[in-house]
């Protein structure tokens, strides 16, 4: 039997060039990882993430084009296949002005925002910085 496909999926942290894909999966199978199915609303430009051996529910989508609607649909990876892709969810990035704090110093401007810097690394992200390590390091 195929895992069940993801559920809840929900797009978050909206910026011109990245976003946030979370999801839930239905207790009872063994999921090993997660494959997310990006596509361009005008159908330009598909990318697809493949990642196993994970626990994430949630994945960030990087080199996005600002002011663009995308697409995206998740699978559970099991050890016995994929599942079936989960329902299609439709988001738009934002406009590079509509996130971009202004230079007030206004401390009740809505615009000023403080930025976590306590943020956890993603999965991804720890296996690009190992990567770029072991490179540098055989030089």
């Amino acid at each position: 039997d195929r895992p069940p496909a993801p559920v809840n999926v929900t797009v978050s942290h909206l910026k011109a060039n990245s976003a946030t894909v979370s999801w839930d999966v239905p207790e009872g199978d063994v999921i090993i990882g997660y494959a997310i199915s990006q596509l361009r609303k005008d159908g330009q430009m598909q990318r697809s993430i493949r990642e196993v051996n994970t626990t994430n529910r949630a994945c960030v989508l990087w080199d996005l084009e600002e002011d663009t609607e995308y697409v995206i649909q998740v699978q559970s990876i099991g050890l016995n296949g994929e599942s079936r892709a989960s329902k299609r969810v439709q988001f738009r990035t934002l406009k590079e002005t509509d996130w971009v704090p202004s230079n007030s110093s206004n401390k009740d401007d809505p615009t000023v925002q403080e930025m976590n810097r306590n943020l956890p690394l993603q999965t991804g992200e720890m296996i690009i910085i190992v990567t770029v390590l072991i490179m540098w390091a055989g030089k």
